[in-house]
């Protein structure tokens, strides 16, 4: 270890410590930071004010909570699928299959779970999955649902 440091002070001495010159004085080379705070919105002091002078509270109505929306069926609702709704429906028509296809039977004689639902621009969908099935859960507006009671359903 002595040998580096005797080797690096008396051979290269520009290493050992940097000159005041190599150091960067321009303004333009070095970035610096600011921290500009911007000026309160006009919109949010006229809100501010008038909701002072009618003696509301100061915050705007767009801070309210949005409702929860109101669902036609819960999570975990036993369901089947409307035969007659589903054939003249757009999804079976995307789909592409020929009129009478077999393939598609369990999804009205097999019960299905509701998994999720939303309300989507086009209407109320449930995210309904088949037990005992091994397909992937499909998003169905929930007007071509039939709804189950009980747990207890017998296979047609």
């Amino acid at each position: 270890m002595a040998f580096s440091a005797t080797f690096t002070q008396k051979l290269l001495p520009c290493f050992s410590s940097f000159p005041h010159t190599l150091r960067r004085t321009n303004p333009l080379l070095s970035p610096s930071v600011r921290v500009v705070r911007a000026a309160a919105e006009p919109e949010a002091a006229a809100a501010k004010t008038e909701a002072a002078e009618s003696g509301g509270s100061a915050e705007p109505a767009a801070a309210a909570k949005p409702k929860k929306p109101v669902f036609s069926m819960k999570k975990g609702q036993i369901v089947r699928v409307d035969k007659e709704k589903y054939l003249n429906s757009v999804n079976y028509l995307s789909v592409g299959h020929p009129p009478y296809y077999k393939g598609l039977d369990y999804i009205y004689e097999d019960r299905g779970e509701v998994l999720d639902l939303r309300i989507f621009d086009t209407g109320e969908y449930a995210l309904v999955a088949w037990v005992g099935i091994p397909t992937a859960p499909a998003w169905l507006p929930t007007d071509m649902l039939i709804m189950s009671d009980s747990l207890k359903y017998e296979r047609m």
